[in-house]
């Protein structure tokens, strides 16, 4: 039987020492591939739409057409965004994930834990870094007046009906999810099997007419379910 086509990754970055540094990572893990590397934004949708990337690792703050831009570009173009950022409070990814990325993570990752999400992204999942999730939304909700371009926007009726739709269940999942917690750890905090969450997970994108897990997390975050604190919850240790 052959061996399953690799992972093809396209590295945007304006650091070329960064963006070795990656490439180096990702080229040494099995069933990955370096589709090509890119030094900004319009740049990295002009190797996108050549290369057809499965994943592409997008730096947000990038020179002239930055990460955000460049992941509207490419929305519905194929390719899965992935957001690294260097800083927990970088509003940046808010815009990102408004956008249509798949998730984020801090470019202080673990090889590991990089590896381990571009898979993810690639095979459909969100990948929500736990402290940027935890850090950067917990800002946005405190902060007063956010910047317009990247504020969220406001809910609407239908919206609300349909986050009232959810179940209390439904409800605690989301609530960890925004929290940044992978299914396995929702599992066991709501003392569940793996199986049932993405049950749960699966409904909650239907409910919610969302996509993917990191436009759930929006749209829990927008409508006011998660407050500024990590979530835990009742009986949790």
């Amino acid at each position: 039987m052959s061996a399953p086509r690799p992972v093809r990754v396209l590295i945007a970055d304006d650091d070329p020492l960064l963006r070795a540094g990656l490439a180096v990572v990702l080229e040494t893990a099995d069933g990955i591939e370096v589709a090509g590397q890119a030094e900004d934004g319009l740049r990295t949708v002009e190797l996108a739409r050549a290369l057809r990337p499965d994943v592409v690792l997008m730096d947000v703050r990038m020179p002239g057409c930055d990460g955000v831009e460049a992941t509207r570009r490419l929305a519905g173009a194929g390719p899965r965004v992935l957001v690294l950022t260097t800083f927990h409070h970088d509003a940046y990814v808010w815009g990102a994930l408004r956008a249509g990325a798949a998730g984020f993570l801090l470019k202080r990752a673990s090889p590991e834990r990089l590896i381990d999400a571009v898979h993810a992204v690639a095979a459909g999942e969100a990948v929500l870094d736990p402290a940027v999730t935890r850090d950067l939304l917990g800002h946005l909700l405190a902060a007063p007046a956010p910047a317009p371009a990247l504020a969220p926007e406001p809910a609407d009726s239908s919206d609300s009906e349909r986050l009232a739709a959810l179940t209390a269940r439904e409800r605690e999942v989301l609530r960890l999810a925004a929290d940044g917690r992978p299914n396995d750890e929702i599992a066991a905090l709501l003392h569940l099997a793996d199986s049932t969450v993405k049950t749960h997970v699966k409904r909650i994108l239907a409910k919610l007419g969302v996509h993917d897990r990191s436009q759930a997390v929006a749209a829990a975050y927008r409508h006011g379910l998660m407050g500024p604190h990590p979530y835990r919850p009742p009986g949790a240790p």
